[in-house]
């Protein structure tokens, strides 16, 4: 199975609807590939908070539009990266009141849209994501041909329940889209590998690079195997990152090295407040 990365830089100076075709145009770039990952809030990037309710759109708006057509025209896979979703309000507030979330879009090779997650774990603390946007409650899988996806946003990649709670909705690669600051970036290859190897996984985890709002980004996107070997990093500009999985390579780990068969703390699935 063959992963394309897309590690884009955000330039503050770029319209957001030209952002829009040039990653189109990449993302066809990448037709034989099975799968293509964008990264986190690319649209208006990870750190502008002054710009999410500006910027916020309808989970079927132009960037849900612009991505199933360069997946359909690709014929891939599309792990969209994630879009500032604005959901459609509560029974009697005004039309632009439905609260902000920060939402990823996994596309099918025919366009279709084939899952919707809402990030659970904002960052921020007390500003920000945090108190901007509201959490998301459901964990997400999908099915592809010769893998399950898990998947995880950012901020998410610190908290390990959540992604045992994915393996045990059978996941067996999980992507991780991020708008990750430079000066975590240890934490990130860090963390990246520590899930992978506490979940015999593959990780996909796809950064940006250049700034956001003032904030200097990790970049380093990195593919690492179940065994928690890394098989592909980035640097920190622009770059695809391409490599070629071994889907079988999760099955065969989880029985050379049967982990997970001694777990005795299992997790409860978050459930919708």
């Amino acid at each position: 199975m063959r992963a394309s990365l897309l590690q884009i830089g955000v330039d503050e100076g770029e319209s957001v609807d030209s952002r829009r075709r040039r990653v189109a145009s990449l993302v066809r770039e990448q037709a034989g590939a099975d799968l293509v990952v964008l990264p986190e809030l690319w649209t208006t990037g990870a750190f502008a908070f002054e710009s999410f309710t500006a910027e916020a759109e309808p989970l079927d708006g132009p960037t849900h539009e612009a991505m199933a057509e360069a997946a359909a025209d690709a014929g891939v896979w599309l792990h969209a990266g994630s879009i500032v979703e604005r959901a459609a309000p509560d029974s009697g507030s005004a039309a632009d009141e439905g609260p902000l979330y920060n939402t990823s879009l996994v596309f099918s090779p025919s366009g279709e849209l084939a899952a919707a997650y809402r990030k659970i774990h904002r960052f921020g603390f007390d500003k920000g994501e945090a108190v901007l946007m509201g959490a998301g409650a459901e964990l997400v899988t999908v099915r592809l041909p010769d893998t399950t996806l898990g998947v995880a946003t950012c901020y998410d990649l610190r908290f390990p329940e959540l992604f045992r709670g994915l393996v045990d909705a059978g996941a067996e690669t999980f992507v991780v889209p991020a708008g990750w600051p430079e000066r975590r970036r240890a934490h990130w290859t860090l963390l990246a590998r520590a899930r992978a190897v506490e979940n015999q996984a593959y990780v996909l985890a796809c950064g940006t690079g250049g700034t956001h709002a003032g904030v200097p980004q990790a970049g380093h996107s990195i593919v690492v195997d179940p065994w928690g070997e890394v098989l592909a990093e980035a640097g920190s500009g622009e770059e695809v990152l391409t490599v070629e999985l071994d889907p079988a390579k999760v099955a065969t780990t989880r029985e050379q090295f049967p982990a997970l068969k001694d777990r005795l703390l299992g997790l409860e699935t978050p459930r919708r407040p």
